[in-house]
């Protein structure tokens, strides 16, 4: 995180806050609150305050909220001391902070939309790049589950692993017999039939890839309790709780790191 940091006040600051330089004075204290305007759910704190930290360890952070808790509003954390160096941090700790309460908003929409359904909402890999365990942290925050870090620690046969293998049964085969203890196997399956030879092939779990609910509920039936089945593809807000009704356990939503609007956080300071 340290590193990310690092970057994104290098980006920002360059070789100094020309604008701070010239109109506030350099041993000016001051105390400022960021306020949260919208509803929503607040997640990155933690990289907000180090930015703050990064800038300036004499600053004094003090959160007002815990994370991943739905609120209306209002203040979200304070923070004081030097003047010229809490403008320095403001911009780049409200974008960590806006980026991933948006991210942890959107998921806890998801998980209200299927709440009762016992399904479960998984982010996926598509993530802003460098930012990926922040964002994933900020899924969990929002009630959402982390699907595998990276093509790493788990299997995720797809569309062209299974063209490259000779199809879905093969590659599904394949991986089963290599994935060592631990190793999660997941198949994607595109229709009725890919969905038996990833079956027949003994995959733990099917992902259903751009099925409608009555693709989907034709595939649950097939499946019969035999595989952990997952829906992915094109899920929206609107039609989530129909997937999980149909059968899905677990959706996986791309939407919900690249997709993610920023929640609305302002910071005001004042004098000393």
């Amino acid at each position: 995180m340290q590193e990310l940091i690092d970057r994104a006040l290098a980006e920002d600051l360059g070789a100094g806050d020309l604008t701070s330089a010239a109109t506030v004075a350099e041993d000016a204290l001051a105390k400022a609150r960021i306020d949260q305007k919208a509803e929503g759910v607040v997640a990155g704190l933690r990289v907000a305050e180090a930015v703050f930290r990064r800038v300036d360890s004499n600053l004094r952070w003090h959160p007002h909220v815990t994370e991943g808790e739905w609120r209306g509003g209002g203040l979200v954390a304070e923070v004081a001391g030097p003047a010229r160096a809490i403008l320095a941090a403001e911009r780049v700790a409200l974008n960590f902070l806006g980026r991933l309460s948006g991210v942890a908003t959107l998921t806890a929409r998801y998980v209200r939309a299927v709440e009762g359904t016992g399904a479960r909402i998984l982010d996926t890999r598509k993530t802003t790049p460098g930012m990926r365990a922040l964002e994933k942290q900020a899924v969990v925050a929002g009630g959402g589950a982390s699907h595998r870090a990276g093509l790493f620690d788990a299997i995720l046969v797809k569309e062209n692993h299974a063209v490259l293998a000779g199809g879905v049964g093969k590659a599904a085969r394949r991986a089963v017999e290599v994935a060592g203890d631990g190793v999660e196997v997941v198949v994607e399956c595109a229709t009725l039939e890919e969905v038996e030879e990833a079956i027949a092939a003994g995959a733990p779990r099917v992902l259903l890839d751009n099925m409608s609910p009555d693709e989907l509920r034709a595939a649950a039936a097939r499946v019969a309790g035999r595989a952990v089945i997952e829906a992915s593809g094109g899920v929206t807000l609107d039609g989530v709780r129909e997937l999980a009704e149909a059968g899905a356990e677990l959706i996986s939503v791309g939407a919900l790191t690249h997709s993610a609007p920023a929640l609305d956080l302002s910071l005001t300071v004042e004098p000393l």
